[in-house]
Protein backbone atom coordinates (compact mmCIF):
# COMPACT_ATOMS: atom_id res chain seq x y z
CA UNK A 1 0.00 0.00 0.00
CA UNK A 2 1.45 3.31 -1.05
CA UNK A 3 1.06 6.22 1.33
CA UNK A 4 1.41 9.56 -0.42
CA UNK A 5 2.80 12.49 1.51
CA UNK A 6 0.01 14.46 3.15
CA UNK A 7 -2.64 11.87 2.36
CA UNK A 8 -3.04 10.31 5.80
CA UNK A 9 -3.89 11.33 9.33
CA UNK A 10 -1.16 13.03 11.43
CA UNK A 11 -0.86 9.98 13.74
CA UNK A 12 -0.26 7.65 10.79
CA UNK A 13 2.39 9.99 9.37
CA UNK A 14 4.00 10.13 12.79
CA UNK A 15 4.10 6.33 13.12
CA UNK A 16 5.40 5.88 9.58
CA UNK A 17 7.98 8.59 10.28
CA UNK A 18 9.11 6.75 13.42
CA UNK A 19 9.39 3.46 11.50
CA UNK A 20 11.46 5.12 8.79
CA UNK A 21 13.60 6.91 11.37
CA UNK A 22 14.34 3.70 13.27
CA UNK A 23 15.19 1.88 10.05
CA UNK A 24 17.53 4.66 8.89
CA UNK A 25 19.15 4.70 12.32
CA UNK A 26 19.83 0.97 12.07
CA UNK A 27 21.28 1.35 8.57
CA UNK A 28 23.55 4.23 9.61
CA UNK A 29 24.89 2.38 12.65
CA UNK A 30 25.41 -0.75 10.52
CA UNK A 31 27.75 1.27 8.32
CA UNK A 32 29.51 2.73 11.37
CA UNK A 33 29.89 -0.73 12.93
CA UNK A 34 31.26 -2.33 9.79
CA UNK A 35 33.66 0.55 9.15
CA UNK A 36 34.73 0.34 12.81
CA UNK A 37 35.53 -3.35 12.45
CA UNK A 38 37.49 -2.72 9.29
CA UNK A 39 39.34 0.20 10.90
CA UNK A 40 40.28 -1.98 13.88
CA UNK A 41 41.75 -4.63 11.60
CA UNK A 42 43.59 -2.21 9.31
CA UNK A 43 44.90 0.20 11.96
CA UNK A 44 46.24 -2.56 14.19
CA UNK A 45 47.83 -4.24 11.17
CA UNK A 46 49.42 -0.98 9.98
CA UNK A 47 50.95 -0.35 13.43
CA UNK A 48 51.73 -4.06 13.97
CA UNK A 49 49.81 -3.75 17.23
CA UNK A 50 48.92 -6.93 19.11
CA UNK A 51 47.75 -5.61 22.49
CA UNK A 52 44.32 -4.70 23.83
CA UNK A 53 42.65 -1.53 22.56
CA UNK A 54 39.31 0.24 22.84
CA UNK A 55 39.21 0.23 19.05
CA UNK A 56 38.12 -3.43 19.23
CA UNK A 57 34.87 -2.39 20.94
CA UNK A 58 33.67 0.06 18.27
CA UNK A 59 32.33 -2.70 16.03
CA UNK A 60 30.32 -4.43 18.76
CA UNK A 61 28.94 -1.30 20.41
CA UNK A 62 27.76 0.16 17.10
CA UNK A 63 26.15 -3.06 15.92
CA UNK A 64 24.45 -4.09 19.16
CA UNK A 65 23.30 -0.71 20.46
CA UNK A 66 22.98 1.06 17.13
CA UNK A 67 21.46 -1.70 14.98
CA UNK A 68 19.78 -4.34 17.12
CA UNK A 69 18.10 -1.94 19.54
CA UNK A 70 16.51 0.25 16.82
CA UNK A 71 15.37 -2.87 14.92
CA UNK A 72 13.79 -4.22 18.11
CA UNK A 73 12.10 -0.85 18.65
CA UNK A 74 10.92 -0.87 15.03
CA UNK A 75 9.18 -4.20 15.66
CA UNK A 76 7.64 -2.88 18.87
CA UNK A 77 6.37 0.28 17.13
CA UNK A 78 4.75 -1.91 14.48
CA UNK A 79 3.19 -4.19 17.11
CA UNK A 80 2.07 -1.75 19.81
CA UNK A 81 -0.49 0.87 18.88
CA UNK A 82 0.47 4.26 20.20
CA UNK A 83 4.17 3.56 20.61
CA UNK A 84 5.07 5.24 17.32
CA UNK A 85 3.59 8.52 18.52
CA UNK A 86 4.90 8.34 22.09
CA UNK A 87 7.00 11.37 23.01
CA UNK A 88 9.10 9.33 25.47
CA UNK A 89 10.17 6.91 22.75
CA UNK A 90 10.95 9.74 20.33
CA UNK A 91 13.11 11.49 22.94
CA UNK A 92 14.75 8.19 23.85
CA UNK A 93 15.77 7.53 20.25
CA UNK A 94 17.33 11.00 19.96
CA UNK A 95 19.22 10.57 23.24
CA UNK A 96 20.28 7.06 22.19
CA UNK A 97 21.85 8.41 19.01
CA UNK A 98 23.61 11.20 20.88
CA UNK A 99 24.94 8.73 23.45
CA UNK A 100 26.11 6.37 20.73
CA UNK A 101 27.93 9.15 18.88
CA UNK A 102 29.82 10.09 22.05
CA UNK A 103 30.48 6.53 23.21
CA UNK A 104 31.48 5.02 19.87
CA UNK A 105 33.39 8.15 18.88
CA UNK A 106 35.42 8.08 22.08
CA UNK A 107 36.05 4.34 21.76
CA UNK A 108 37.43 4.94 18.28
CA UNK A 109 39.49 7.98 19.29
CA UNK A 110 40.97 6.39 22.41
CA UNK A 111 41.57 3.15 20.51
CA UNK A 112 43.57 4.89 17.80
CA UNK A 113 45.58 6.71 20.48
CA UNK A 114 46.30 3.39 22.20
CA UNK A 115 47.40 1.74 18.97
CA UNK A 116 49.59 4.73 18.10
CA UNK A 117 51.14 4.63 21.59
CA UNK A 118 50.13 8.17 22.53
CA UNK A 119 50.92 9.10 26.12
CA UNK A 120 47.56 10.78 26.69
CA UNK A 121 45.54 7.68 25.68
CA UNK A 122 44.72 7.12 29.36
CA UNK A 123 43.66 10.73 29.98
CA UNK A 124 40.93 11.36 32.54
CA UNK A 125 39.33 13.81 30.11
CA UNK A 126 38.80 11.01 27.57
CA UNK A 127 37.27 8.82 30.26
CA UNK A 128 35.00 11.70 31.29
CA UNK A 129 33.64 12.27 27.79
CA UNK A 130 33.16 8.54 27.33
CA UNK A 131 31.34 8.47 30.66
CA UNK A 132 28.98 11.19 29.42
CA UNK A 133 28.19 8.99 26.42
CA UNK A 134 27.38 6.08 28.71
CA UNK A 135 25.18 8.32 30.87
CA UNK A 136 23.26 9.37 27.77
CA UNK A 137 22.82 5.71 26.80
CA UNK A 138 21.46 4.97 30.28
CA UNK A 139 19.03 7.89 30.04
CA UNK A 140 17.97 6.73 26.56
CA UNK A 141 17.18 3.25 27.81
CA UNK A 142 15.11 4.76 30.62
CA UNK A 143 13.15 6.97 28.21
CA UNK A 144 12.57 4.08 25.82
CA UNK A 145 11.38 1.82 28.65
CA UNK A 146 8.93 4.48 29.83
CA UNK A 147 7.55 4.79 26.29
CA UNK A 148 7.25 1.04 25.81
CA UNK A 149 5.67 0.67 29.24
CA UNK A 150 3.04 3.29 28.42
CA UNK A 151 2.27 1.57 25.10
CA UNK A 152 1.97 -1.84 26.76
CA UNK A 153 -0.38 -0.43 29.37
CA UNK A 154 -2.50 1.27 26.68
CA UNK A 155 -2.60 -1.89 24.58
CA UNK A 156 -3.71 -4.04 27.50
CA UNK A 157 -7.32 -5.16 27.17
CA UNK A 158 -9.89 -3.44 29.41
CA UNK A 159 -9.83 -4.99 32.84
CA UNK A 160 -6.27 -6.28 32.53
CA UNK A 161 -4.43 -2.98 33.09
CA UNK A 162 -3.85 -3.89 36.75
CA UNK A 163 -1.72 -6.84 35.58
CA UNK A 164 0.70 -4.42 33.94
CA UNK A 165 0.89 -2.21 37.02
CA UNK A 166 1.23 1.53 37.41
CA UNK A 167 3.65 2.51 34.68
CA UNK A 168 4.34 6.21 34.15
Amino acid sequence: MEVRRGSCAPDVRSVVGMLISLFRTAVAWTVVGLVGGLAYREVTKAFEFTGRTQLALVHTHALVLGVLLPLLLLALVAALPGLGTDRWLRRGVHVLNAGLVLTVGMLAYKGVLQVAGAAHAGSAALAGVSGLGHMLLTAALGLVLVGVGRAVRTAAAPGTAELVGDLP
